[in-house]
């Protein structure tokens, strides 16, 4: 089964791959698959460019939770792989550990060292992408519609002739201090362009990943992390604060006094019952939920109109269902929870520090 599951992962995003260098997030092309043999290898060619790395450092990541809870004679089964027929060709993988957790230290190690390995693979796979960009002629073979805007590469826009909606990824601040060191700037892409460079695309997307596991959230990997350097009450604090404030982050935008009433009237109940959903596992009673609730949408609502304009990111609000209702946002205690040792309370921050610096509140943007 894992392998079944990978291999049809590395096809999915193998698929993605071909689908990105067109700059968009479809649904993934599986005619490709329904050619000659020959031509079938011919056209995903291209894509193992992105699949390859991308799932490398994927892979890395759930090993190094895997090797470690070995090491802590942990069970644990091997990485399941999620693939996903559209989009980037992949919900990411996960493994389950089939033993009872007993010390705060245990916790900590495994949930550290799947997002520690696949951040220095990640680091590396930026790293070659921003050392062997290709020429400016790259562009022109994948894309004749692009028009030269100067002379200079670094002006270069995307002027499609067929119209229709650019997508762009969010470059984090690890990712920008990378280019600005690594990259030769004459054949540095334009953010609109990133998706034509799939060395580039696949380790901007394991930053994302690893971002997204480093949440100091319940029992993600970064939850996992404060719960050691923390302990269980302030862990627990912790999360709740960050939660709340996802919650709020992701639903800006959605309402405010300038809203039509038709979007009142239709996505008023909905919005409503899902704030409740996501906070009755916050507070202890459902009144509480209620309020809380309550008092996050007229935050925003309030802030939304007082700042024309301001925008969270709806796409969280999946994200954050996720995790209030099947993760769970307070992380489990430990029997033995005597401190870590000064060296994991070291790592234990620059982790968070790496979460930091990975992080993009919009890590997909729609133009």
């Amino acid at each position: 089964m894992h392998l079944l599951l990978f291999l049809v992962t590395l096809l999915t995003t193998t698929l993605a791959g071909v689908q990105l260098r067109t700059g968009g997030l479809d649904l993934l092309p599986g005619q490709l698959l329904l050619q000659p043999l020959a031509q079938v290898w011919s056209a995903l060619q291209p894509g193992l460019a992105y699949s390859l790395p991308f799932l490398g450092v994927l892979t890395v990541h759930e090993f190094g939770h895997y090797f470690t809870a070995r090491y802590n004679r942990i069970r644990a089964t091997l990485p399941y792989f999620i693939p996903l027929p559209l989009g980037i060709g992949t919900f990411g993988a996960v493994i389950r550990i089939k033993d009872r957790i007993f010390s705060r230290r245990e916790f900590f190690d495994v949930g550290l060292a799947g997002p520690l390995a696949g951040f220095v693979v990640a680091v590396g796979v930026l790293a070659y992408g921003f050392l062997h960009l290709p020429p400016l002629e790259y562009l022109y073979a994948i894309h004749p519609d692009y028009r030269p805007y100067g002379a200079d590469y670094a002006q270069y826009v995307y002027q499609a002739v067929s119209p229709g909606t650019a997508v762009s990824l969010a470059q984090p601040l690890l990712f920008q201090g990378m280019a600005a060191l690594l990259a030769d700037p004459t054949r540095l892409p334009h953010p609109n362009e990133l998706l034509h460079y799939p060395v580039l695309t696949a380790g901007l997307l394991a930053l994302f990943f690893t971002a997204l596991n480093l949440l100091p959230i319940g029992q993600l990997d970064g939850g996992h992390i404060v719960y050691g350097l923390l302990g269980p009450r302030r862990a627990a604090r912790v999360s709740v604060v960050l939660f709340v404030a996802f919650i709020f982050y992701a639903g800006l935008g959605l309402f405010s006094l300038r809203t039509d009433a038709e979007t009142w009237l239709y996505w008023g109940a909905p919005y409503g019952l899902y704030l409740w959903l996501v906070f009755r596992r916050v507070v202890p009673t459902a009144r509480r939920a209620l309020l809380l609730g309550a008092a996050v949408w007229l935050g925003q609502v309030a802030l939304t109109s007082a700042v024309p304009g301001l925008e969270g990111n709806p796409g969280w609000l999946l994200f954050g269902l996720l995790l209030a209702r099947v993760m769970g946002i307070f992380h489990p205690p430990a029997p033995d929870e005597r401190p870590l040792s000064r060296g994991r309370k070291v790592l234990g921050w620059l982790m968070l520090v790496i979460f930091v610096l990975c992080f993009s509140p919009s890590p997909i943007i729609f133009r």
